[in-house]
């Protein structure tokens, strides 16, 4: 593939300091990766766009000219790290000067600092997001436009869709009928670290939780699509967000985190620039809904946080216990889990109950079915996405109407913990902890009202769950069909 890179931002910067930023974080482990390294360096160049307005653009645009000198077709990727402040002005001045006049251009957005991002946020609420949606609809097509959720490059995240429509035995148990509870966790060990005055403005419902922990459940409750190109996967995604309700406040515990109890590691308001008084959420648990008939009932756990006591961003699926377990024990059977590991030690564990072997009287136990990825040579997110990008891809890619259909599901709850008349401030956590205190209560509650309704299962038709985001109520109670799908 011949292909060429162009740095361009507001700083005047010499192309060996330029090159210098390329090569600082790479680590070479032979003398091949080296040659690699340079003839990579060969192909990037930089242009200062110190200027400001048209001017910068018009000389992006001749350098731009020049790398295609004799080509029939110049494809451009603009690959933006900006914050919201200049993102308008930038994206409308790329497409006025560097739109390709001979071949495919297209945008992929990322965050400066974490500031802005489809990932880490587009927006910081619905009305933002679509604000900066609609600086976008007069210059680019959504086809044109690749919104980056690194975690759709995660090996184990795509493997969702293999392994729920590609193996019929989960295929047919992927229901209320079968599954009592959803539990989506990201947690890191590390705090703020530095950032803690980025974080401060955003939070942990913004950072992750909005999108990363939302396109996971996406993929994991969506219906088969008709294929795996970009409109039908999108298409169902945005589906079954859709169909989700608000989440409430009653139903969300939320956190942040304190000194360590030895005192070596520092509290969240420790950090550079966070004020004494913050309130931001540096953990959250909240159970959400998804009203339609195959997911009714059933309450999904979505958790993050940072300073816990481990990092891990992990799926388990809770499905119902046997009906017949007391022919094997009058001790009750352990219920079937699938932990589904996105990082580390990527894998796929399936709990079981199995026979002990034993001369006298039969006994169980609890084993794992064990899929793991040791070994196995996995890309990283990121060349998966920008591969996408530079193909036109865009299956991986986060489409507006999604982006949409997440705000809506969290914008209520932002809005309430915004909101300093409330006063509702989180509560604190030790630095390495599980969580706030009551957080084990919190789950196990929500595990209880999900155990004791699947008896009279939730079956939620179109507009009584609109009549239902009208009035807020977060409670819902009807008779349910035999079964879902």
């Amino acid at each position: 593939m011949d292909f060429k890179i162009v740095g361009f931002a507001p700083d005047e910067m010499s192309h060996d300091s330029f090159l210098n930023i390329i090569r600082a974080p790479i680590k070479l482990e032979s003398p091949r990766f080296a040659e690699q390294l340079e003839q990579f360096c060969q192909r990037c160049s930089y242009v200062s766009g110190h200027e400001g307005g048209e001017k910068s653009f018009d000389v992006l645009r001749t350098r731009l000219e020049q790398l295609g000198t004799g080509k029939k077709e110049q494809n451009r990727l603009f690959y933006m790290a900006l914050p919201p402040s200049i993102f308008p002005s930038m994206q409308e001045g790329l497409k006025k000067h560097c739109y390709s006049k001979r071949g495919a251009s297209r945008i992929i957005h990322r965050a400066f600092n974490g500031v802005f991002q489809i990932e880490k946020p587009f927006g910081h609420d619905l009305e933002s997001s679509r604000e900066l949606q609609r600086a976008l609809d007069p210059n680019w097509r959504e086809d044109e436009i690749f919104r980056v959720d690194h975690y759709l490059g995660k090996e184990v995240v795509n493997n969702l869709l293999v392994l729920r429509f590609g193996n019929e035995i989960f295929g047919a148990i992927w229901n209320a009928r079968h599954i009592d509870s959803i539990e989506i966790s990201i947690t890191e060990a590390g705090g703020a670290e530095g950032r803690g005055s980025y974080f401060n403005g955003v939070g942990a419902i913004r950072d992750v939780m909005q999108n990363h922990l939302t396109q996971i459940l996406a993929l994991l409750t969506m219906e088969r699509p008709r294929s795996f190109s970009a409109d039908d996967l999108c298409a169902e995604k945005a589906r079954v967000l859709d169909w989700m309700l608000p989440i409430e406040h009653l139903d969300t515990i939320i956190g942040q985190y304190g000194k360590s109890p030895d005192g070596n590691k520092p509290a969240f308001k420790d950090e550079e620039d966070v004020p004494n008084d913050s309130r931001c959420v540096t953990f959250c648990a909240a159970v959400g809904h998804i009203e339609n008939e195959r997911w009714a009932g059933v309450p999904f756990l979505l958790k993050a946080g940072k300073a816990l006591n481990e990092s891990l961003t992990e799926i388990k699926i809770n499905f119902k216990p046997s009906t017949n377990a007391t022919i094997f024990s009058t001790r009750a059977l352990c219920s079937n889990t699938m932990t589904i590991r996105v990082q580390p030690s990527e894998g796929v564990f399936l709990r079981i109950n199995t026979s002990v072997p034993s001369l006298t009287a039969q006994q169980t136990s609890a084993m794992d079915l064990d899929l793991t990825y040791h070994g196995r040579e996995i890309p990283e997110a990121y060349e998966v996405l920008l591969l996408d990008a530079l193909k036109g891809d865009e299956a991986r890619s986060v489409r507006g109407d999604e982006l949409d259909a997440s705000w809506k599901i969290w914008t209520p709850l932002l809005h309430y913990l915004d909101d300093e008349s409330a006063g509702v401030r989180p509560r604190e956590y030790a630095y390495g902890s599980h969580g706030p205190e009551g957080l084990e209560e919190f789950i196990a509650s929500h595990q209880r009202k999900s155990s004791e309704g699947s008896k009279q299962r939730n079956n939620m038709g179109k507009s009584f769950r609109e009549d239902v985001s009208q009035t807020g109520t977060s409670s819902l109670t009807t008779n349910a069909k035999d079964e879902p799908p």
